[in-house]
């Protein structure tokens, strides 16, 4: 659901500008496939690249790779048999869409390796986790203008946010083994950093609102989200692993409530 929100977005954005309704509702069911089917894919493909991080970590020793259950070659199967049914979900939208769904294939599969080389593997998850924005806009509009772009940046600190977050599950493990975060790198000061990118994200969502024409019912909505940040804030406790997890969780919440926000342009 968190690769599929921002498709959502996207086309929640482009929609009140086309007002294709029924065009609208098909790609809502062929984004949520492709959501599905890509995020199957890539999590397979991560848990290849972390199978020897993977033992290590109590969390993650028994999933299916590290634990030997499924082998590696049998994994690429299934990542080759996905990503084709996903292709043949890509080629329904126009020649922009595509374009721009095979430029996201490798932000996808480098993704598993920021961990070994950077603190910020969150930040270039951002980026890819919400390239969904710029195909929801393109599959309405068949072209790239500033909204969709203000709200890419406001999802990207968002997922910064979020993912921080998850982190703090495998602080300790993860620290051991030398992988890297923002999880680790912020945490003496998690809550400032935090809340400073859920802060730049509120403020991406404000500017994006004075550039949409019905102003009064996307800033009246947008109260809820920026409300439902806050709750996370309030409640989280980076050394309650159960915590962490069910704050991350809640990110589903608040997708629904951007895309709710987002639908406000329309009325």
């Amino acid at each position: 659901m968190l690769l599929f929100w921002p498709c959502l977005w996207g086309l929640a954005l482009a929609f009140h500008q086309t007002g294709e309704f029924r065009l609208f509702i098909n790609y809502i069911i062929l984004f949520f496939l492709g959501s599905v089917l890509m995020r199957s894919a890539g999590c397979i493909f991560n848990d290849i690249a972390d199978k020897d991080f993977d033992k290590k970590v109590d969390r993650t020793k028994n999933r299916p790779i590290p634990s030997g259950g499924i082998s590696t070659q049998e994994s690429f199967v299934y990542i080759i048999l996905l990503c084709l049914v996903a292709f043949i979900i890509l080629i329904q939208f126009n020649f922009l869409t595509i374009i721009l769904g095979l430029l996201s294939i490798p932000l996808a599969f480098s993704y598993p390796y920021m961990k070994r080389l950077t603190y910020w593997p969150q930040l270039f998850l951002g980026l890819t986790f919400n390239w969904g924005i710029l195909l929801g806009w393109t599959a309405l509009k068949d072209e790239i203008s500033l909204e969709p772009i203000l709200l890419y940046i406001a999802a990207i600190f968002w997922t910064l946010g979020y993912d921080t977050i998850y982190g703090f599950q495998d602080i300790n493990d993860d620290e051991k083994i030398g992988v890297k975060s923002t999880s680790i790198k912020f945490k003496e000061n998690y809550k400032l950093f935090i809340g400073l990118f859920y802060f730049i994200c509120v403020l991406f969502l404000i500017i994006l609102g004075f550039l949409e024409e019905n102003k009064m019912y996307y800033f009246t909505f947008l109260i809820f989200p920026v409300m439902h940040l806050l709750y996370q804030m309030t409640r989280l406790d980076k050394n309650n692993s159960n915590s962490c997890l069910i704050i991350f969780k809640s990110n589903n919440f608040f997708g629904f409530l951007v895309f709710l926000t987002l639908m406000t342009t329309n009325i």
